[in-house]
């Protein structure tokens, strides 16, 4: 007999079940946030030799295999003398709206409960309940079926016949996967400087089951030294999936590269990258609703099909490849990315779907997460976009707008609309002399009014089908748009709410006509630490995690985790570093930028090649490159611009070609989408600018970060400006020496490079440089070195 299958009741219902179309951009989250209440108020009323939360497992042979299956029923409850199954769902529908006698998968369930306990307590029959309650509501509405235990062992045979071939496909894939990972060797014909160290200690830390920090330089190799290792671990059974999670796309790229060149070497894995939705939904409203996209249309229908078709058929599951399959089945590709992703080996995907509690994959069960590595690249991003995460915001002008909207189309969401906006006035006459405020409690007050526009808003958008036809053609469609996105705010606001501790402050702006009320993460760590303890390892990495106790405290590490720095492999000779000690403070950036301006135009009759610029902020740039422009310097020119789009930013980056017969200076800005995770290799550039220290612009949040910090024991001043600041300078002088054959000019303008804290964060090889004594290059220098 082969290895036996394993799977929960609920996921195998729902993969025979499933069916019908993707409704509506509205979906309730009452199970969310009402579902645990919901069954502690039915179980409550249970008598006392009732049973609550029962944990089941059965095995069932089909074919060769044997079939382990367990779950865990809401109630086994005696009623009318006869023993019943209690499956409890709460809904945000009227309960009147319930067609037939609920749900065939609701039903499914508990046939499935129903069967496992018959067997294991010999009953002849039993008694399956439904319960459906409203959420928000104590309504009630029960449905009763009894069957005798042959109907439920044919039902349950008939589930397993229904599952087998998928389970048989993904254990077939399983074997393979597993012979090719035994087989497979590093993808290269030597290990760089550092690369094996690096691996060495991924797999060491997954082995142990705990996280490794790892500061590891460009041109090492990062990616491919941290999958091979992982990938080893799975053909090893220390874990089955590996999670490859970053910020930017041009990172998830080169994960998919290293998983081609290692599939070239026989590797055999399902690999899935996630896309953004707005960037993969084939219409361009990105209206994901039945009624107004096809791939909506019956997508449950052909959704197992389409499934079984692409991981027959695929191993590397890119952008590309899943909207060839979505064409062809004709499903959403957005919502099959998500349902490929829950079957694959390897998924690559943006930080949000493992630490972000509104989008992370919910339906991963917790024994996939307790077999599963995270590898974080460029792990420095994660601290702000940590603080993002956990952050929540609300505004007044969306209340007082949907005030006067819903006055005749819903008086209950036009009450509880005016009692939030209510409540914002009075916050507006409260900080009117200050303008804003900060305080260490939640807003309870707010939080008690934001809960019935919820449960108003809820029941208002399910009995109207969210922003439906009937409304579009009405003209309330954008009435009905502002509700749908005010109910996702508020909803955002009270899960935050509930994660609120000494970690949090109330941030408080008020103006003349608006009010902002903000729940501020100001330490992300612990919550981090929370999302990421269910995986068995997490593997942290960038070239710039400096300082790594800075990264380690703010990334959640634990006392047991490993902290590695790999050396780099470049050479000093390799740079040619200079520094313009200006001042770059916001006050003297005046006088500064015709200094800057003369040394650019040195740099452009000196060097002739491709050179990178990058501004603190826009502004700067801007006013820099004014003048710079009208110098008439033989030079060509190129400016990023905010709001770029991906075709005008690939423009961009193709400009940087070898060969160039004039200077080609690229202004761009510190920590934007030019400053890291770009690679242009060789002769692509020539030269890097870093104007400078990065210095997040000085306001109430980042003071309000510096005072908390500064409470905590640590440097304020550092934990919210230095550090982070000086992160977009490593990664924008990063983008210079890429390979051991790389060399190149970097120039840093701002006095402080050569001052505490600032100067002794620099890389090892930056810190010895020649001072620019005049404004031009290559005029007077003076060999100076930290």
């Amino acid at each position: 007999m082969k290895e036996p299958i394993h799977i929960s009741v609920r996921p195998l219902v729902e993969y025979v079940h499933r069916s019908g179309s993707i409704h509506s951009g509205f979906r309730s989250n009452s199970s969310m946030l009402e579902g645990t209440r919901v069954h502690q108020v039915i179980q409550k009323g249970y008598k006392e030799h009732d049973r609550k939360e029962v944990y089941l497992r059965t095995e069932i042979h089909y074919q060769d295999t044997l079939f382990m299956i367990e779950g865990r029923c809401d109630g086994l409850i005696e009623l009318d003398g006869v023993w019943t199954v209690d499956e409890i769902k709460s809904t945000s529908l009227p309960l009147e709206d319930i067609q037939g006698d609920g749900q065939p998968v609701h039903w499914a369930q508990a046939f499935l409960y129903a069967y496992m306990i018959a067997r294991e307590e010999q009953h002849h029959s039993m008694q399956v309940q439904l319960t459906y309650v409203q959420a928000h509501g104590e309504d009630i509405r029960r449905f009763r079926r009894e069957l005798s235990f042959a109907e439920l062992e044919a039902f349950a045979q008939e589930m397993i016949a229904g599952y087998a071939p998928y389970a048989f496909l993904l254990r077939a894939h399983a074997e393979q996967r597993d012979a090719s990972i035994a087989m497979l060797d590093f993808p290269f014909d030597t290990y760089r400087s550092g690369q094996r160290t690096l691996a060495g200690s991924v797999y060491k830390t997954i082995a142990e089951g705990v996280s490794l920090f790892a500061k590891a330089p460009t041109g090492i190799g990062k990616t491919i030294s941290t999958l091979f290792p992982a990938i080893k671990a799975i053909g090893e059974g220390l874990v089955n999936r590996v999670y490859y999670v970053t910020a930017r796309t041009t990172t998830r790229a080169a994960a998919e590269e290293a998983y081609a060149k290692m599939q070239t070497q026989g590797l055999h894995m399902h690999v899935v990258t996630l896309t953004a939705k707005d960037k993969i939904c084939f219409k361009d409203e990105n209206d994901c609703d039945a009624g107004a996209c096809n791939m909506c249309e019956g997508y449950y229908d052909r959704i197992n099909g389409a499934v079984s078709d692409i991981l027959a058929n695929e191993t590397l599951m890119t952008r590309t490849v899943i909207e060839h399959y979505a064409r062809k089945h004709r499903v959403c590709p957005f919502e099959f990315s998500l349902d490929v992703a829950y079957a694959s080996d390897g998924i690559i995907s943006d930080y949000n779907y493992v630490f972000d509690p509104r989008i992370s994959l919910k339906r991963l069960l917790e024994e996939h997460k307790r077999k599963g590595v995270v590898l974080v690249d460029e792990a420095h991003n994660l601290v702000e976009r940590g603080r993002d995460m956990f952050s929540a915001e609300m505004q007044k002008s969306p209340f007082l707008e949907l005030k006067r909207e819903f006055k005749l189309l819903s008086p209950e969401i036009a009450a509880a609309a005016s009692a939030v906006n209510a409540h914002m006035i009075t916050l507006r006459k409260r900080y009117a002399d200050t303008g804003k405020a900060v305080e260490t409690s939640s807003p309870q007050e707010m939080l008690e009014l934001l809960a019935p526009f919820v449960e108003a808003a809820e029941r208002e958008l399910v009995s109207g089908g969210g922003v439906s036809d009937a409304h579009r053609a009405s003209g309330t469609g954008a009435a009905y748009a502002l509700l749908l996105e005010t109910y996702f705010a508020a909803q955002d606001m009270l899960r935050i709410a509930a994660l609120y501790d000494e970690r949090y402050v109330t941030y408080i702006e008020a103006g003349r006509s608006e009010v902002r009320v903000k729940l501020f993460c100001l330490d992300p760590s612990h919550l981090l630490g929370q999302a990421i303890k269910s995986y068995r390892s997490a593997i942290y990495f960038s070239a710039t995690l400096t300082p790594l106790a800075y990264y380690r405290d703010m990334l959640g590490a634990k006392e047991e985790d490993y902290t590695l720095q790999v050396p780099s492999p470049f050479h000093q000779e390799q740079w040619d570093v200079r520094l313009l000690p200006l001042s770059i403070r916001y006050r003297d950036r005046e006088r500064s930028k015709g200094a800057i301006v003369d040394m650019l135009a040195g740099l452009a009759e000196e060097l002739k090649g491709n050179v990178l610029v990058f501004f603190p902020s826009y502004p700067y740039l801007r006013e820099v490159y004014e003048e710079f422009m009208s110098r008439n310097v033989l030079a060509d020119t190129l400016v990023q611009s905010p709001g770029m789009t991906e075709p005008e930013r690939d423009r961009f980056l193709e400009a940087f070609q070898p060969g160039q017969e004039r200077t080609l200076l690229g202004f761009a800005v510190l920590g934007g989408v030019f400053a890291e995770g770009v690679d242009l290799p060789g002769d692509r550039l020539k030269g890097v600018v870093v104007v400078g220290v990065g210095l997040p612009q000085i306001g109430a949040e980042r003071d309000v970060l510096r005072e908390y910090f500064s409470e905590q024991g640590r440097n304020g001043f550092n934990y919210a400006y230095v550090y982070p600041g000086m992160n977009k300078v490593l990664q924008a002088g990063g983008r210079l020496i890429r390979t051991e054959q790389d060399e190149g000019l970097l120039v840093l303008v701002d006095d402080r490079f050569a001052k505490e804290p600032y100067a002794s964060l620099l890389p090892e090889e930056w810190r010895s440089y020649r001072l620019v004594e005049q404004a031009g290059l290559g005029k007077e220098w003076t060999d100076y070195e930290f």
